[in-house]
């Protein structure tokens, strides 16, 4: 565990529900635990700061992901395929690249414990149904079309990030789950970033890199550096500052 990060992950889903409510109504009914239930409140040690009343919904299968910049799994698939989700892109992009328009490029949501799959928007479409899965891909791009501006001026480049939506009982399509987190984006400095490279993140690509440099099984349970753990929150703490211009509640 990092201590506070759950905190601060929830921090910033408020923020950016908030922010992004004009574009799709979303899922969240309080973030207040006095708000919340009496059989949450006797729990408030726990669940305080770390827990989201929300409607319950029908949640749809896909994760909506929106890529601005080439990296991660699309800069692989693009380097032998020259595709992302097999959407053909232009001849000679470079790493970390800025892509001519913000890519709709969707996955399969797994069951616990396997990984989802890249699939290309015509699958989208047979999963969830073509209206749909055309007002996911609309309504995703203009989150993060919105949410990528906002963030460019206050020195963070949104790289990619991903969406999750359901039906309520209206039948209208809602934003849920967390939203625009640096663990569900790839937060870059913009100070830094630099065309034809990994970049320096504020997300749990930090992470990442370090049990890749540990040659982590992926099974095996370990205990992490001190450092490790500092590191990381300390990021995630740069991120919520630069964003919100607040010191986030631990």
């Amino acid at each position: 565990p990092i201590a506070g990060k759950g905190k601060i992950l929830t921090q910033i889903s408020v923020f950016w529900f908030d922010f992004l409510k004009g574009i799709v109504p979303n899922h969240l009914i309080t973030a207040d635990i006095a708000e919340m239930p009496a059989s949450v409140q006797k729990y408030r040690e726990q669940l305080d700061g770390r827990s989201l009343l929300v409607k319950n919904v029908e949640v749809l299968p896909i994760e909506a992901i929106v890529r601005g910049y080439i990296t991660g799994s699309g800069w692989k698939e693009y380097k032998t395929k020259g595709s992302v989700c097999d959407i053909e892109l232009p001849a000679g992009l470079r790493e970390s690249q800025k892509l001519p328009e913000p890519l709709f490029t969707p996955s399969t949501k797994a069951d616990y414990g396997d990984h989802d799959m890249n699939i290309h928007p015509d699958k989208c479409a047979e999963i969830i149904g073509k209206e749909r899965a055309e007002e996911m891909a609309k309504t995703a791009i203009a989150l993060y079309t919105k949410a990528a501006e906002y963030a460019a001026s206050k020195g963070i480049i949104i790289a990619d990030t991903k969406f999750e939506f359901g039906v309520d009982k209206e039948g209208k399509m809602i934003l849920i789950d967390e939203v625009l987190t640096p663990d569900s984006s790839r937060f870059w400095p913009a100070a830094s970033y630099k065309v034809g490279a990994a970049q320096n993140s504020y997300d749990k690509q930090y992470l990442r890199d370090y049990l890749t440099s540990i040659d982590f099984d992926m099974k095996t349970q370990i205990d992490l550096p001190p450092t490790v753990l500092d590191n990381t929150i300390k990021k995630y703490i740069e991120a919520y500052v630069k964003l919100t211009g607040n010191r986030p509640e631990l």
